[in-house]
């Protein structure tokens, strides 16, 4: 009897900290069980019937918080369900992107111990700001690197700039050697 309780992954939390993980879980549920088609905007290719319709409906109660069950308890449309919790929480980007382009403001390589410490970061910002529909060109990454080196690196920077590196790998790699 347990295993009926038991949830695939992590319920939707009422304070949303985990709507988004929570979004890409269920598409890939209901994918797997040949059902997305219930969750996602309507096409006239694939019509729904009423049997996929209630398993979705199951599946989301199951995986939202008690109070979110309550509140959309006699709704009888996923996609309604899906476009209701998007307009009250699918404010992600709003709060992520400020946050994004301030941390990729204030990024200096000499702040990290490490080069992988540094391109952690750089690939966590990168990643946070492609969420949000902004990317970071090769230029962008090899400019922050360039902007941040010590004043007394100046002639290394300029030597950098001159280079032209095809990739940032290799700008990596030179700056390893210099880091040593």
């Amino acid at each position: 009897m347990s295993n009926m309780n038991k949830l695939d992954f992590t319920a939707l939390e009422v304070s949303r900290r985990n709507y988004l993980k929570w979004v890409q879980d269920v598409k890939l549920h209901l994918t797997t069980k040949g059902i997305k088609a219930t969750f996602e905007a309507p096409t006239n290719d694939k019509p729904v019937d009423e049997a996929q319709k209630a398993t979705t409906i199951i599946f989301i109660r199951r995986h939202i918080h008690n109070a979110l069950q309550t509140e959309y308890f006699t709704e009888e449309d996923p996609r309604t369900i899906r476009f209701a919790l998007a307009a009250r929480f699918d404010h992600q980007k709003d709060i992520y992107l400020p946050e994004a382009r301030h941390d990729w403001q204030h990024l200096h390589f000499q702040d990290f111990k490490s080069m992988n410490e540094y391109n952690s970061e750089v690939c966590r910002i990168q990643l946070l700001l492609k969420f949000c529909k902004v990317e970071l060109t090769k230029s962008d990454l090899l400019e922050k690197i360039y902007s941040t080196f010590h004043a007394t690196n100046i002639i290394l920077q300029q030597q950098h700039r001159a280079h032209k590196f095809t990739k940032f790998s290799d700008l990596i790699s030179v700056l390893l050697l210099v880091e040593k």
